[in-house]
């Protein structure tokens, strides 16, 4: 009685265990199902599943004109896929003398077992095809794309490049990487346990989307134009740098902008200075530096249009106020020289500009004070960067107001003791003689899908205003004698009326014997549609701005107002010495 009572409770015992193994199993096959299903689903896909990416065409970059100036051209990418390979040395053989690699370096690749290794990228398409048609087991050959710039150097510095994932580097091509990029595409291969493709399943493909193209105001007819007149006077004056920037002062385009040297984007890690590709990081940052944006300078007399607007702005000064110039003025304790050492004697305030004449530009700017020029240093935007569409833009190093004393006000008033870039300084000008509406500096106004159906113009109107039209118009009188009738007569271009004002810079620091020569000029005078700036670092012999400077822009524009239908007229005085 008790062996069998025994019995059935080993029974129900055994029964019991075994009713709650079997709800374990079901349990955990209800988890592995329900729960787990999906994850495990696409761990076995992913398991015989072999992708690769399908590069998608860059957006192109167009002039103002239309023309093509950063393009794509297809290459390839060759890899292999260890596990369909079924005659390893005859691959290596190929794939060593197709793509010029070492054996050493394709037998490594190829019997690494992974999912893929590759074994070159940028492979030019002829090669691609070639070694394509081979049927070669387990190489792979996928279209790609690489960067391609018609122009060599032309604008390079604006342009930049992009790396070796088609991702941009520098200028225009990073800024606007959001655009310019697309979307990859990829190709799905279903493989067996063992790695090799099934033939009979078919490949799955996600097409991929090309990158929006870009249209800038850049005009290449002016930029190589500028680019010519720049390595000329370069060489002449065998100056270590020139810069040269062309806005529309009305709505801020940049038509043209010019750094030499410049360098091939075909070949962006080839040092200019000694032909051979280069790893110096040091070096070649800066081969691709941007002066007219990256780097300051003391402006010099240039940026006596900046005091001559707001003396007149604020009323302290007006076209008739007298002053007197015996060659020099003394600040505080410091004695400041005109560059007349005899003095210009008695003169008006338009004849003090037309003179570039220290001591008045000084009076002015001691008569205005340091908290009202602040103010206007504030208005016209030079303590800020000038927001164009280029990384890297740096800022005006200026004295802060609480630490500005009379001698830094004045040596401020005459373009010295502080230093901003080219850009800031044309930008402003530009503001200044517009009409006195601020502008913003930029390259691009428009975006294009790859097909053309859509179109985005880019928006850069302003329309807040720095100086009234009546100080803006006064300001253009004035610059219009500078080069009709004083120091900035070699920038006068016969049949137009210029304006414009020179500068000599002394470098840091002073005694240094080295200077920046310049020359800012805008046409017509009356209203202006282009405004130039020419800079030219360490020129040897002559140095004077109204010297070398002014004739180059005088050349410029006499060759692009013509080409940008601005016609000339005979105006009285125009071009006189």
């Amino acid at each position: 009685m008790d062996n069998q009572t025994g019995r059935r409770k080993g029974n129900l015992a055994i029964l019991a265990v075994s009713v709650l193994a079997l709800l374990a199993i079901v349990a955990r096959l209800a988890y592995i199902m329900l729960v787990q299903g999906e994850l495990l689903q696409e761990m076995a896909l992913d398991l015989h599943q072999r992708e690769r990416s399908i590069k998608a065409a860059r957006g192109r970059i167009f002039d103002r004109n239309g023309v093509e100036i950063a393009s794509n051209r297809t290459v390839c990418t060759v890899s292999v896929v260890h596990k369909q390979v079924t005659d390893a040395e005859e691959v290596i053989r190929v794939l060593c003398e197709e793509l010029e690699l070492s054996e050493e370096l394709v037998r490594k690749k190829v019997e690494t077992v992974s999912s893929r290794e590759i074994i070159k990228t940028n492979v030019e398409k002829e090669i691609g095809d070639r070694i394509r048609e081979m049927a070669l087991d387990g190489v792979k050959v996928d279209e790609d794309y690489r960067r391609y710039y018609p122009f060599g150097e032309t604008a390079s510095k604006v342009l930049g490049f992009t790396g070796g994932d088609n991702q941009g580097i520098v200028g225009l091509e990073v800024y606007y990487e959001d655009v310019l990029k697309g979307t990859d595409g990829r190709i799905l291969t279903i493989t067996d346990a063992a790695g090799a493709e099934l033939e009979q399943m078919e490949e799955s493909r996600v097409e991929p989307a090309a990158g929006q193209n870009l249209y800038l105001s850049l005009d290449m007819n002016i930029q190589l134009y500028c680019e010519q007149a720049a390595k000329t006077v370069m060489e002449e004056k065998q100056a270590k740098q020139v810069s040269v920037l062309v806005m529309n002062p009305q709505n801020g385009e940049m038509l043209a902008m010019v750094n030499l040297p410049e360098y091939n984007l075909n070949e962006p890690y080839v040092l200019d200075t000694t032909g051979e590709p280069s790893e110096d990081m040091d070096a070649l940052n800066q081969m691709w530096r941007n002066t007219a944006i990256n780097d300051t300078y003391e402006p010099g007399s240039a940026f006596k249009i900046i005091t001559m607007s707001a003396g007149l702005e604020s009323g302290t000064v007006s076209l008739t106020s007298q002053f007197y110039c015996g060659g020099s003025i003394t600040v505080e304790d410091r004695i400041i020289h005109c560059h007349n050492r005899n003095g210009h004697g008695a003169e008006n305030f338009v004849q003090g500009a037309m003179n570039s004449c220290n001591p008045v530009f000084i009076q002015v700017g001691l008569n205005m004070g340091v908290s009202v020029f602040y103010q206007y240093f504030r208005q016209f935007g030079l303590l800020g960067r000038t927001g164009i569409d280029l990384p890297g833009e740096a800022g005006t190093i200026m004295h802060a107001e609480d630490a500005m004393g009379e001698v830094e006000l004045a040596t401020v008033s005459f373009g010295q003791s502080f230093q901003l870039t080219p850009l800031r300084l044309l930008t402003t000008v530009c503001s200044l003689i517009n009409g006195g509406i601020q502008v913003t500096p930029h390259f691009a106004v428009r975006t294009e899908s790859a097909d053309g159906t859509k179109t985005e113009i880019l928006n850069w109107e302003s329309t807040e205003r720095i100086v009234s039209e009546q100080t803006s118009e006064q300001v253009r009188f004035i610059c219009e004698k500078v080069v009709s009738e004083g120091s900035g007569s070699k920038g006068a271009v016969e049949g137009y009326r210029i304006g414009g004002k020179t500068a000599t810079s002394q470098k840091l620091p002073r005694g240094s014997g080295k200077y920046i020569a310049s020359f800012v000029g805008f046409a017509p005078a009356d209203d202006p549609q282009v405004a130039v700036l020419i800079t030219i670092d360490e020129p040897v012999g002559m140095y004077y701005g109204g010297q070398i400077a002014a004739p180059v822009v005088s050349d410029i524009l006499e060759n692009i107002l013509p080409y940008l239908d601005i016609l000339p007229e005979e105006t009285e005085g125009s071009g006189q010495e």
